[in-house]
């Protein structure tokens, strides 16, 4: 039987809402605290191959590239209005990235292309079958010993966050993320660990950091 994938959403779920995709993170989002620990936790060393997994405007993929110039930064995402303005952003900063244009659960990369992919904000986005199959397309891209590093919404951890949990679960695709169940769909996509570390708060709801080991 043929799976279907969900329909695209873009950053903030509406096309005509991209233009203001960074100026949110940037303030109510938290972004540079939660997107710099993320690339803390990735320990991405010279040389290595690195996958940002919808990439959107690039910011995650340029911090990652300035916090680590040897490495091989690469940028993947569904939406090419989002691309264009990553690209025009790296033109400008000059660093050398590698856009792509494609989805999450269908990588248009060979099978153990990347030593660690990122993920931020993303996961969210998905139906629970996309999100198992891009834990699978993940999976499939890392070389042994590779990393997967995700920063999203997640389970809630107080008062404050049930209530944001209960209006996130009902926005996009969020109920696998509130609902804990990241790391077992990580496990049950044949990563050997998966673990899940402390969260930042923001507006929306806490933002967890989810790892798998390949």
């Amino acid at each position: 039987m043929t799976t279907t994938a969900s329909p695209y959403i873009p950053a903030l779920s509406f096309r005509w809402l991209t233009p203001l995709y960074d100026p949110l993170l940037k303030w109510g989002m938290r972004e540079a605290l939660f997107k710099r620990r993320l690339i803390q936790r990735a320990q991405v060393r010279p040389g290595e191959s690195v996958l940002d997994l919808g990439c959107g405007t690039g910011t995650l993929t340029l911090m990652l590239k300035q916090a680590v110039p040897a490495a091989r930064v690469m940028g993947l995402d569904g939406d090419p209005k989002t691309l264009s303005i990553a690209r025009r952003k790296s033109a400008r900063l000059r660093l050398p990235i590698q856009w792509d244009l494609g989805m999450a659960y269908d990588l248009p990369y060979p099978d153990g292309s990347f030593d660690v992919v990122l993920s931020s904000l993303v996961i969210h986005h998905l139906a629970s079958q996309d999100k198992l199959r891009t834990f699978c397309e993940a999976l499939r891209v890392l070389r042994p010993g590779g990393r997967l590093q995700i920063a999203d919404f997640g389970r809630p951890i107080d008062a404050l966050t049930r209530l944001q949990a209960m209006i996130m679960g009902n926005l996009e695709h969020a109920g696998d993320n509130v609902g804990g169940r990241i790391v077992p769909m990580l496990l049950q996509a044949g990563f050997s660990s998966a673990t899940e570390a402390a969260p930042v708060r923001t507006i929306f709801g806490p933002i967890w950091f989810f790892s798998g080991l390949r």
